[in-house]
């Protein structure tokens, strides 16, 4: 439920995406996301887009959580289980929480669209050094899915009862 009290806090976010064969004129997914996150009045900090690649994705990864301007990193790719997809592998070592229940929830969304199929799908989320993540399968009704059905109500800080931009200046507490 949106509080028409409340004003959007338009955040800063970083889409990667992982493939061995996109390019920036064919990259589906990462347009997608690019433009719902602008729809949702969001800006957008970068993207890139890079090999499947444990070392590259983590390398990049690592790079925008040591940088104050993302607050939101979202990439899509990579979470399969063929040896390739290494998405997980890479980015769930950086991370200082998981947020378990986004993977849980994205899986029970998806299973209406693609039934037994998403059990191959390990999409998960959580955040490190203050900075939330979230690591979508490469698909873009996947991506679509995750966006309009979890992200963008969890990013928007008139979402009630409660959001995940509100706990923004709490993440780094100790």
């Amino acid at each position: 439920m949106i509080d028409k009290n409340r004003e959007l806090i338009p955040l800063s976010i970083s889409v990667l995406t992982i493939s061995d064969s996109r390019t920036e004129a064919d990259d589906k997914s990462g347009k997608l996301l690019v433009a719902r996150l602008e729809d949702a009045g969001h800006h957008l900090c970068d993207k890139k887009i890079v090999k499947d690649d444990i070392y590259q994705i983590r390398a990049t990864v690592s790079r925008w959580i040591a940088d104050e301007k993302p607050q939101v990193i979202i990439t899509t790719g990579g979470t399969g289980v063929t040896g390739r997809d290494g998405t997980p592998e890479a980015v769930k070592p950086l991370l200082d929480k998981e947020i378990e229940g986004f993977g849980e929830m994205f899986r029970v969304l998806s299973f209406e669209s693609i039934g037994t199929s998403t059990l191959q799908s390990r999409a998960t989320a959580g955040v490190a050094n203050g900075t939330y993540i979230f690591c979508l399968p490469g698909s873009s009704g996947a991506c679509a899915d995750a966006w309009d059905k979890l992200i963008n109500q969890q990013l928007d800080y008139r979402h009630r009862p409660c959001n995940l931009v509100e706990l923004i200046p709490r993440l780094l507490e100790k």
